[in-house]
């Protein structure tokens, strides 16, 4: 099976989550496809990690076969290539490598090369398989390796937590389209609410199925969870607003491996997604 973390901002706990979940589950994969900022691995610490350059084609213009028709020009929707003086600019930080560029010359003046924009890095810390993916500085677009973190981290294993970059971009969107199931996690504010409202969103133009973790709970009036009950949104779990778990995680330590409360918190989250997917 394998489960989606997602949150509408950064901060609210999703890794938090996924690491806790990964870490009670036994024998598990973890994918870390927050690739412009991942930090999964620092809680796992793997050990005989493996790396993997990640590249995309990206048009190549041959000058003395070009005649300046700007048919590749026309044809670019995302303006990533220009003449300049009749002379062709590729903007390769904006190219999406569709390689249309190359089918519309006319003159075969065009043709691809590798550009190396991250890595996925693949190591083991107990029972879990780390994966993570880290997209380059200045590299706009991280789906490239978001795709490959997910085919290489498909394996025999019963469960593979995904942890998601946050917010409900593109980026997301890829990380969950192949998951049984999404945790939502939201924070206990108005403007934690308003982001579970996009993750809701994208949720449901998947059809995915999903529940709600509701993350830094103090007891008192909660406005996530207002929304929930509201729109009939399932709560799997709470966490506590908690300093003593804030400073285990703050310290890059797997609380639910430091203290028996909180594994009981993250077991009992894993198994209401059983219960909801009816293992």
């Amino acid at each position: 099976m394998k489960i989606a973390v997602l949150s509408g901002k950064g901060g609210a706990g999703k890794t938090l989550v996924s690491v806790n979940l990964a870490y009670v589950a036994g024998e598990t994969t973890y994918i870390d496809c927050d690739v412009e900022e991942p930090n999964g691995h620092l809680f796992f610490q793997p050990r005989e990690v493996h790396k993997k350059n990640i590249t995309v084609k990206i048009p190549k213009i041959h000058k003395d076969l070009c005649n300046s028709c700007k048919k590749c020009v026309d044809f670019c929707k995302f303006n990533a290539l220009a003449f300049v003086k009749d002379k062709p600019l590729v903007f390769d930080e904006i190219c999406h490598s569709c390689g249309g560029c190359l089918l519309v010359c006319p003159q075969k003046a065009i043709t691809e090369e590798e550009k190396v924009i991250g890595r996925i890095e693949k190591g083991k810390s107990g029972d879990v398989e780390v994966f993570t993916g880290i997209l380059n500085t200045g590299e706009p677009v991280g789906v490239p390796i978001i795709n490959a973190l997910l085919k290489e981290g498909e394996s025999n294993k019963e469960m593979t937590i995904i942890d998601c970059p946050p917010g409900s971009s593109c980026s997301v969107m890829e990380s969950i389209e192949g998951a049984d199931y999404c945790i939502l996690v939201a924070e206990p504010t108005i403007f934690g609410t308003h982001n579970l409202k996009m993750v809701y969103e994208l949720v449901k133009l998947f059809n995915k199925a999903f529940g709600v973790v509701l993350n830094k709970s103090t007891g008192g009036e909660n406005p996530a969870e207002k929304f929930c009950l509201e729109n009939d949104i399932n709560i799997i779990g709470e966490i506590p607003y908690d300093n003593h778990l804030g400073s285990l995680n703050s310290d890059g330590k797997i609380v639910a491996k430091e203290d028996k409360k909180y594994y009981e918190i993250f077991s009992s989250i894993l198994d209401m997604v059983f219960e909801e997917v009816g293992q």
